[in-house]
């Protein structure tokens, strides 16, 4: 979808990259297959009792070794996460469903099998239909040039001091980056930046702190809203599910507490850029080129977006879920020609296609019953509702460091899901299931240490002005303070019964 936006150029050669790192046929990336193939066969034909869950069907081992080759798939990235998803969704399909392969899938042998059209419905979850409405919204704003517009006029406010410059290249991008893609965003507000770069001195610092502005503020600034970054989406998939936690959380609610702490971290993250990297020359002029175009389609985008925005604002009132009202925008600019076929074609369906093969792997920890006898034989009501929360947060943020946020996300979500709802009222000192889910959502957007942590953090390397040593040391602190105060607001929502 990022060749109508500026700075695609950026996005292409950092895809063309990790493309070849993935697929170049070398020993190593041999050996990784064969563990692959080994841990995941090891665990398909190793006898039941091994597992120490009782009554454990040949479906639900099955389903383990599934899971087990999904997580060594996303964190060795053999190949892309969204080629993992779709393998995952077929494999439970042919030897897990009513729909597989005859001789292996006779319930009578292998236990209760999966339906096929609650794998296949993974790819329509509601929350799904959240992620093309959002990607709709984003290609639509680029195409009337809404995007640019906005940018103009939002720095204008901030004049011509450096120090100001930055804060508004932060703040925006922060903005930008609730309801456009990450990736995007930070491609975008590079190519803005593309001619302050050449009026700074090549001796000060001001460049490497306007460049790492960029993808700090597009990692932080994807917390804010349920579209920000897939994490939330999933975690937010989890906590309203009807069948499962059923908490109700809406768009508006989401941002009445994360909108608050993005801003108050873009600010800390203002003045510790400022403190790391400051400006030796006082004033910068800041031109961007391009905007609106003017017309009905320009006209149509923009009554739609606002209305959109207060409708996922006001979502408690109308008793429209975000869900819902993320296909409006849909409907109207099918309707009224603002996207055509080819833009559909622009929809990040990578994304979408990992997203659902997370969703089918926690539909088939569920549906085969192996949650249920998982809490059976784990004392999960034993553990420290602390300890789940601190562990979860720290695995999510070590592993997002190396591996996409959103298979990190896909991983851990369904299996916290299922410990959170064996510890019961347990986790009522730490505001319940909430505190733990959302918590696991922000640690992801706070991992942002190497250049391949997160897009945005790839694209701001490949300028040139950032090193991999200052990158570290911006991730480390703002990932740290990110998580200390995101637990410590989710924990103190989900005390007061907010969550």
């Amino acid at each position: 979808m990022f060749h109508i936006y500026e700075g695609f150029h950026l996005v292409d050669t950092y895809h063309k990259m990790r493309y070849q790192r993935k697929y170049n046929p070398d020993t190593k990336r041999a050996i990784k297959i064969a563990l692959v193939i080994l841990v995941t066969l090891g665990l398909w034909n190793m006898p039941s009792e091994w597992f120490g869950i009782q009554n454990l069907t040949v479906i639900q081992q099955r389903v383990i070794a599934i899971f087990a080759f999904a997580t060594l798939m996303w964190i060795l990235e053999i190949v892309s996460s969204w080629a993992t998803s779709v393998a995952i969704i077929v494999l439970m399909l042919l030897f897990c469903s009513d729909s597989g392969i005859a001789p292996m899938v006779n319930e009578e042998e292998v236990g209760k099998l999966l339906s096929y059209k609650g794998v296949m419905a993974s790819f329509a979850d509601p929350v799904i239909m959240l992620f093309i409405g959002g990607f709709v919204l984003a290609i639509a704003a680029t195409k009337t040039g809404l995007d640019a517009q906005l940018a103009k006029v939002l720095l204008k406010p901030f004049g011509t001091r450096s120090e100001m410059v930055l804060l508004g290249f932060l703040l925006v991008t922060g903005l930008f980056s609730m309801f456009v893609s990450n990736t995007a965003t930070a491609a975008m507000m590079l190519t803005f930046l593309t001619p302050v770069f050449r009026q700074l001195p090549p001796e000060g610092k001001g460049r490497i702190a306007l460049a790492m502005s960029i993808p700090v503020a597009a990692n932080l600034g994807g917390m804010g809203t349920p579209i920000g970054t897939p994490p939330n989406n999933i975690a937010l998939k989890y906590l309203n599910d009807p069948e499962g936690l059923n908490m109700g959380l809406g768009f508006g609610q989401w941002m009445m507490f994360m909108f608050p702490l993005v801003i108050v971290l873009l600010f800390i993250s203002w003045r510790l850029l400022l403190k790391f990297f400051p400006f030796t020359q006082k004033t910068v002029e800041l031109k961007i080129d391009g905007g609106m175009e003017k017309g009905f389609q320009s006209t149509v985008v923009v009554v739609t977006f606002i209305v959109t925005i207060l409708l996922w604002l006001s979502d408690r009132f109308t008793g429209i879920n975000a869900n819902t009202v993320a296909l409006i925008p849909f409907c109207v600019f099918a309707l009224t020609g603002v996207i055509n076929k080819r833009d559909l074609e622009q929809i990040n369906w990578s994304v979408i296609w990992m997203v659902a093969g997370g969703f089918a792997l926690g539909y088939g920890l569920n549906a085969s019953g192996l949650a249920a006898n998982a809490v059976e034989s784990i004392p999960f009501g034993e553990f420290s509702p602390l300890l789940i929360l601190l562990l979860g947060g720290a695995i999510c943020y070590m592993l997002s460091n190396f591996i996409s946020n959103s298979a990190t996300a896909a991983l851990l979500m369904p299996i916290l899901a299922i410990v959170c709802g064996a510890m019961g009222d347990k986790l009522a000192p730490i505001g319940g299931t909430g505190t733990v889910l959302i918590g696991v959502a922000i640690a992801a957007s706070s991992a942002m240490i190497l250049p391949i942590s997160t897009p945005p953090n790839a694209l701001a390397f490949a300028t040139g002005y950032v090193k991999q040593n200052e990158m570290a040391k911006m991730g480390v602190i703002m990932g740290v303070i990110s998580m200390v105060l995101g637990f410590g607001l989710v924990y103190l929502m989900g005390t007061l019964h907010v969550l």
